[in-house]
């Protein structure tokens, strides 16, 4: 199997994929245009990136079954084009959540602290310790949480340690989970941020959390707040932010904005970064040598299954529901052809299969196979199923 590594690898994650019979093809200098040319060209089955925007015209320029996400969010991977080709995206959830949360940590010690502006200063030769000596401390604050994924959890981990008491907010958070972690359950994020000292977002970019961090939320912060973003630009409203902080002096750390270089290095234009009160980092959440080698070993864990067996651990577009309305359920001999003629029928009917699962018993005498189908055939059709073939031993039909 071909491989496409489109961004920076680790060295021994590629020498794996080797290892595993991969042919691997590395170029961390594909972009745009390059990259469609360059799947074109090689032929890859499976394409793996980590910033590299994967857009409709390079899934469709090759023979791409697979595209890996070598870390956790995959907005920068066109996957309704993919869907609509057949093409698996996964991604490596949860590899790189020590290292966002250490990042976030770092950022909410800087900004109450103010060590970014002290280090400055003392590189330009100033000496301003009556400015810098001046800090609230975190002991006893509040901090909250917006997202309480496995990035928002190790956070939660590390804000107690410095004796921070947490609230939190998530889709998925109930009382009892919250309860079990030590945290103020919020139902919403209004109800989390009302009373925080301190709120850091956590949040996955999905179309019910783009701009959530808007007004109405900004509003709700108390004068003098902080915020700090190192999950996605886009759920944070930035002109709204930009107003509370001139209003309400809203200090501001931010690991991701609007207006991000594509490139590793070059210039910055964002007015973001013009404001007082605001500190930043590059987009490096994830880029700790811990966090690379863990996701360096599951990108190559899910090349070799998927090469080994088709399957794709990780998967985020396959159809939860598929639009199958009826499961045929067909015990059968484990002998060639069975299976072609049921679905033979099937097409004659116009009946579309959504899903097979077929299973093969001790031996290889026999098997099932549980058929989705898109509507139900009639007794007539599945009795020239049953008994068109000596081969089938039960045929049952359930709707679903």
């Amino acid at each position: 199997m071909k491989v496409l590594v489109a961004d920076k690898f680790p060295a021994d994650g590629l020498d794996a994929l080797r290892a595993a019979g991969c042919e691997v093809v590395l170029n961390p200098e594909l972009s745009g245009p390059t990259l469609a040319a360059a799947l074109a060209e090689t032929g890859a089955e499976v394409l793996v990136v980590r910033s590299t925007e994967v857009k409709a015209d390079a899934l469709a320029a090759g023979r791409l079954g697979l595209v890996v996400r070598a870390g956790a969010g995959y907005n920068t991977i066109d996957t309704k084009a993919a869907s609509e080709r057949g093409i698996y995206v996964s991604n490596c959830p949860g590899k790189n959540s020590i290292a966002v949360a250490e990042l976030a940590m770092g950022l909410i010690l800087a900004l109450d602290r103010h060590i970014p502006d002290a280090v400055a200063d003392l590189r330009a030769g100033v000496w301003n310790k009556g400015k810098y000596g001046k800090a609230r401390g975190l002991y006893g604050r509040t901090l909250a949480i917006l997202g309480m994924g496995s990035i928002g959890r190790e956070l939660a981990v590390r804000a107690q340690a410095f004796g921070l008491q947490v609230r939190a907010w998530s889709r998925s958070l109930t009382a009892a989970g919250a309860a079990e972690r030590g945290v103020t359950f919020c139902a919403t994020p209004i109800e989390a941020v009302s009373s925080a000292d301190i709120v850091s977002i956590h949040l996955a970019l999905k179309p019910e959390t783009r701009g959530l961090v808007g007004p109405a939320v900004l509003d709700a912060l108390k004068p003098g707040a902080c915020l700090v973003n190192t999950a996605r630009a886009e759920i944070v409203d930035e002109t709204a932010l930009v107003a509370a902080m001139k209003a309400k002096g809203i200090r501001v750390a931010v690991d991701v904005f609007a207006g991000e270089p594509a490139q590793t290095s070059g210039k910055l234009e964002t007015a973001l970064f013009k404001e007082p009160g605001i500190i930043g980092t590059h987009h490096i959440g994830a880029s700790t040598d811990q966090a690379q080698d863990a996701i360096a070993r599951e990108t190559v864990r899910i090349v070799i299954e998927y090469a080994t067996t088709g399957k794709v651990p990780n998967c985020v577009n396959t159809a939860v529901r598929t639009p199958a309305t009826h499961l045929l359920v067909v015990r059968h001999r484990d002998r060639v052809g069975v299976l072609a003629h049921v679905f033979a029928h099937l097409k004659d009917a116009g009946i579309n299969v959504q899903k097979t699962d077929n299973t093969v018993f001790d031996g290889a005498k026999a098997a099932t196979a549980l058929i989705q189908l898109d509507q139900a055939p009639d007794a007539l059709l599945l009795e020239k199923i049953r008994s068109g073939s000596e081969d089938i031993l039960e045929l049952s039909l359930k709707a679903i």
